[in-house]
């Protein structure tokens, strides 16, 4: 008789996160502090507002979009019962940015905490990319993010009072982004600045560190990137982790970031993405234009 075969069950994977409503700090770390969030009224920044108010945050979230801003004040405003004040901002206009500041300021006292989520982002092959694309994604993510992180400072240095900001990343800033070289380029610029910050800044007592999330499938997604992951089948299996990660995860690393348990961590990208970013296979597989994995033809045959 020949020995059985033996079967082995598919890995589990990384466990799963505790429930929603679970703090991963302690409760009441942020009383007292007010939190700036931009792009805060909707998808992974608004989860990462609710996590700050549940902390005892006060939260001002900004938006270049009004219609965002209500809802997301209301559920916001409902978490952690504290006040949640909003405000119309495109962060490409500096004057804007002074405005929304000094209201904040004035409503809440000087934001404690900057969490830079806003960005702009869309797949488009490389030669296909017209002037103003390029402008658009690079003046939302990286000049955008520059003109909050100055004013912060700026004010912050002027009062002598310490302040901590998180800058949301991507993991494509160390590897390169096929198909978004200009969010690729805008985010590598985006972790440049936390380098650069956390030594000139840091003996000021303002702290800089970088937050980058994997693959936390949300329902504002834009368009274009739900499309191309509505494409992939088994996107859980596709994560070394055997999950996609969720949104409440990506704010508690931001809370940790800007907490007190995190004052010597400066200068610092932190990666939630269940090693994702680091994986590589034994055999590479066949190479697939970006055109191609975007549906468009050849270039110049008019499909560009």
């Amino acid at each position: 008789m020949t020995e059985p075969e033996k079967t082995h069950a598919r890995p589990a994977g990384l466990p799963g996160p505790p429930p929603a409503g679970a703090s991963a700090l302690p409760p009441g770390t942020y009383d007292g502090s007010t939190v700036l969030v931009t792009g805060g009224g909707t998808g992974l920044g608004k989860a990462i507002a609710a996590e700050f108010a549940q902390l005892g945050a006060g939260l001002v979230i900004a938006s270049r979009k009004a219609e965002h801003l209500k809802a997301a004040q209301d559920d916001l405003a409902a978490i952690g019962g504290g006040r949640v004040v909003t405000a119309e901002c495109d962060i490409r206009d500096s004057e804007r940015i002074a405005e929304v500041f000094d209201a904040a300021t004035a409503a809440s006292g000087l934001p404690d905490v900057l969490v830079n989520n806003a960005a702009a982002n869309f797949p488009v092959p490389a030669e296909d990319m017209s002037p103003n694309a390029w402008r658009a994604v690079v003046d939302i993510t990286l000049t955008g993010t520059w003109f909050m992180t100055r004013e912060f400072a700026r004010r912050h240095l002027a009062a002598g009072t310490p302040g901590s900001i998180v800058n949301i990343g991507a993991s494509y800033a160390w590897t390169g982004g096929p198909g978004f070289a200009h969010s690729a380029a805008a985010k590598a610029g985006v972790k440049s600045l936390v380098e650069t910050l956390a030594v000139e800044w840091g003996p000021y007592g303002i702290q800089i560190n970088g937050l980058v999330p994997g693959l936390v499938p949300h329902e504002d997604m834009t368009e274009d990137i739900r499309d191309h992951l509505d494409r992939q089948r088994e996107k859980a299996g596709r994560q070394p982790a055997l999950r996609v990660g969720l949104p409440r995860e990506v704010g508690w690393a931001a809370t940790f970031l800007a907490s007190p348990y995190a004052r010597f961590i400066t200068g610092h990208t932190l990666v939630v993405d269940g090693a994702n970013w680091q994986r590589r296979t034994l055999v590479s597989p066949p190479v697939s234009t970006v055109r191609e994995q975007l549906g468009r033809g050849a270039f110049g045959d008019g499909a560009g």
